[in-house]
């Protein structure tokens, strides 16, 4: 999973960088983890043709990867994609769209391309796919159980949990008159707990939505990934989250 960056592989920097000089462009996949959907994005197309990097979300690694080393060829071969615009180009009998990447998300997404260009001083454009009528995530109609396959990159960087609003979850009456949340658990079944202790008593338990808990505190948004059945804890609301798997 591509969610913490702190540490990389180097031997994953020389394939970046050796790609880059064979082929002008490489693509990262990075596999489902069972919560997070699988996603793919190009490091290289930025300095090689002056062109966004491209990123997908949602699809099987496979055809992720044959999409963007397909956006790759077409770059190569002079085509600049563009947002607005309908492209036939990449999956059979369905158009897909382009839109800017907000910049709230590099850190979510890109580690490997920000280490590549030292910074957040790339564009890039993701790759929108229609769900099996040929509707795009924004117009009537869409199907709803796709909702959450593809985030828009382009939007709701205040809320960026791959859950309803509404969503019930557990935290206590301390949380809510104003202790810091500094552990957070994503339990198997899928239900979230969000506490100031670290084992709260169970008579002290309440439930609110998600979105009143973001709210609250929007540090919150820097674990939205956490996996099924991994806790998120840090010292105080300045310091770092840090990560784990977890057995309830």
């Amino acid at each position: 999973m591509e969610i913490n960056h702190d540490q990389h592989d180097q031997e994953a920097e020389a394939q970046i960088i050796s790609d880059i000089e064979k082929y002008g462009f490489h693509i990262g996949i990075i596999e489902s983890d069972g919560y997070l959907p699988a996603f793919a994005y190009t490091i290289g197309l930025y300095e090689t043709y002056e062109h966004p990097e491209i990123v997908c979300v949602g699809l099987e690694p496979e055809l992720l990867g044959e999409v963007l080393n397909n956006a790759g060829y077409l770059i190569e071969k002079g085509y600049n994609l563009e947002t607005d615009c309908a492209y036939a180009d990449f999956l059979e009998d369905f158009d897909v769209e382009f839109i800017k990447v907000s910049k709230e998300y590099y850190a979510d997404y890109f580690g490997y391309a920000r280490w590549y260009y030292e910074g957040s001083d790339f564009p890039v454009l993701q790759l929108v796919w229609p769900d099996d009528d040929g509707v795009l995530p924004w117009k009537e109609g869409f199907d709803p159980d796709l909702k959450f396959v593809q985030p828009l990159l382009d939007r709701n960087a205040d809320f960026r949990f791959l859950e309803e609003h509404n969503l019930a979850v557990f935290t206590t009456q301390q949380v809510l008159d104003g202790k810091p949340i500094l552990y957070v658990y994503h339990n198997e079944d899928g239900d979230w707990q969000f506490h100031s202790e670290a084992d709260p008593q169970e008579n002290e338990g309440i439930v609110v939505s998600l979105k009143s808990l973001v709210e609250l505190d929007s540090s919150l948004n820097h674990i939205y990934y956490l996996p099924y059945g991994w806790r998120a804890w840090r010292n105080n609301v300045q310091d770092k989250w840090h990560t784990e798997e977890w057995t309830e």
